[in-house]
């Protein structure tokens, strides 16, 4: 509690931390060091919390989506929010629901196909392969293609175009949103926490068990689980992590003077909520790497990937401008 009594005050009232006095019942709240009035009402990880008398009291809502991110040369944020890179040149599961267990039925998958992009090794996601029922969807080269198949019930789903992202909403509480370049954005309601499985992890809540296999072992190795879910047996294992930095030294000075936009007093509103740190790291990786042309897009693509992070945590920044993105 910051609101305090003490000789700043007349008695009966507290210094509210902000040069004023108040009566208890007014004092106000700090979270991530911004002050709330008493009466405000914020959103936290679900949960909505009123300012008592300097304290939060908080009430759960509703129920959650879990998101998974995938985007730019291999960088992966799970439902549970397990950072990882992973650069293999296949098509992976990036989410099921159909995994092992005797009882659980096959309602959807989501395929990412990871291409190389840039000279140095890294890979990027090209293509994507949605499954909901009877109907598979692609999403490639900006176009979406929907294709009929032979087994599974029919899903419901809609598509829309919000701003620069294509988002596709199916009955089955799945949702994927595409930027239609590396980018793509996977939403699950909550009935499906702990019955997935794939590259996103497994959304129980719990990030310290996301590396779990195709086989169901848990790994510690983000190589040897990204392999687990590749989709042919005719792909290479990845067997190294690749530094595009040191494979093009050259280009980190550039990258780095770049990505410093997401550690700026641009994003300040966000930094206590979203650690950027591995959100620079990513840029800088991505900006090394992407030498053909994309170098840009890449840059555009991780920037965007914190900014969507900070919405997450109520923090919206305005960031692109007719010189940036």
């Amino acid at each position: 509690v910051e609101c305090v009594s003490g000789c700043v005050c007349p008695q009966g009232l507290f210094d509210d931390g902000r040069g004023g006095c108040v009566q208890e019942e007014d004092c106000p709240c700090v979270h991530n060091k911004q002050w709330y009035s008493h009466g405000a009402e914020i959103t936290v990880d679900c949960k909505t919390c009123t300012c008592q008398r300097g304290g939060w009291s908080c009430t759960k809502v509703g129920v959650c989506h879990g998101t998974c991110t995938i985007y730019g040369s291999g960088h992966y944020i799970t439902f549970d929010g397990k950072f990882y890179d992973f650069d293999g040149s296949c098509e992976y599961v990036a989410t099921q629901d159909f995994c092992g267990d005797k009882n659980s039925s096959s309602s959807f998958s989501v395929i990412t196909e990871n291409v190389p992009c840039g000279t140095t090794g890294v890979t990027c996601s090209k293509a994507i392969k949605m499954f909901l029922g009877n109907t598979e969807l692609k999403l490639e080269d900006k176009n979406y293609k929907e294709i009929q198949r032979d087994i599974g019930n029919e899903v419901q789903y809609r598509k829309r175009t919000v701003g620069l992202y294509l988002v596709i909403e199916a009955s089955n509480g799945v949702m994927l949103i595409w930027d239609k370049k590396t980018t793509i954005f996977i939403k699950l309601t909550a009935d499906y926490q702990g019955k997935v499985c794939g590259l996103c992890g497994n959304f129980d809540g719990k990030s310290n068990n996301d590396f779990t296999t195709r086989s169901g072992l848990q790994e510690t190795n983000a190589l040897e689980f990204g392999n687990s879910w590749k989709q042919s047996y005719t792909c290479p294992d990845v067997t190294e992590e690749i530094q595009p930095c040191s494979v093009k030294p050259h280009r980190k000075s550039w990258a780095e003077k770049e990505c410093y936009l997401i550690r700026s007093p641009v994003f300040e509103i966000c930094h206590s909520k979203v650690d950027p740190t591995p959100f620079y790291e990513a840029c800088v990786h991505d900006a090394c790497s992407c030498d053909s042309g994309g170098d840009c897009e890449c840059f555009c693509s991780a920037v965007a990937a914190y900014a969507q992070e900070c919405i997450k945590a109520q923090a919206c920044v305005f960031w692109r401008t007719p010189d940036i993105c």
